[in-house]
């Protein structure tokens, strides 16, 4: 079981929420925290492929590593960060809603601290995703909803 988790349905095909939410570039678009992410790596996205996050936790930007570690298009994916004081365990899903028409998207999220990262994982981390996953949600559904899907690459 997840610390975290939250759902929500979206008035855009599964093809469509994919496409948005494995691009790396558009974390800081719906995701508050989130201060950029830039690709390690060449080629498509996949299992293996690593992004670098920073985000900001508390007071200050952290950056961090995370590694795909499941990539099954347009259904689920996985990451799990690999280094930093904070690592997250992130796991989303896409379901088909209305013959495939609408998708409910939901994202289960854990963490980890290593060194200055025990004490940030409860004092600081929990309360704020807590707080901004319900909100991260909703502005991915917008997102969505306004760029019709967010088809095409940034």
């Amino acid at each position: 079981m997840s610390d975290f988790r939250e759902t929500i349905d979206v008035d855009c095909t599964p093809d469509e929420v994919w496409t948005y939410v494995i691009e790396p570039s558009h974390l800081p678009e719906w995701q508050a925290s989130a201060v950029s992410a830039e690709r390690l790596d060449e080629g498509p996205i996949g299992v293996g492929s690593r992004v670098r996050v920073t985000r900001h936790v508390g007071s200050r930007e952290i950056p961090m590593t995370m590694e795909i570690t499941e990539c099954d298009p347009p259904h689920a994916w996985g990451m799990q960060g690999i280094d930093g004081p904070v690592r997250g365990h992130v796991h989303g899903e896409i379901d088909p809603l209305d013959d495939g028409r609408r998708s409910r998207v939901t994202l289960e999220l854990d963490f980890e601290g290593h060194g200055l990262g025990k004490v940030l994982v409860p004092l600081v981390v929990k309360p704020q995703t807590r707080k901004e996953l319900p909100r991260n949600e909703q502005m991915l559904k917008e997102r969505l909803e306004q760029q019709g899907g967010g088809i095409g690459a940034p």
